[in-house]
């Protein structure tokens, strides 16, 4: 189970959880066409905070080579 978030800022892994049940939501029978795109929307923003958070930690993962210097993974 994850560490509750202190940070105030959402983790990947609580985007990843918000956007899968905005996805179950959206595949149910119970939602009006307003709701659905205001989900949508939300999921939008999301999917884009994720590949955001994706990407910063892509740039800092690095792997010390055999001089003690650095090389990006």
């Amino acid at each position: 189970m994850a560490e509750p978030n202190t940070t105030g800022q959402e983790t990947l892994e609580e985007s990843m959880e918000r956007l899968e049940t905005i996805l179950d939501t959206l595949e149910g029978d119970d939602i009006s066409l307003e709701e659905s795109f205001a989900l949508y929307q939300k999921g939008m923003k999301l999917v884009q905070s994720c590949k955001e958070k994706i990407d910063t930690v892509e740039k800092k993962i690095l792997i010390m080579n055999g001089d003690g210097g650095l090389d990006e993974f």
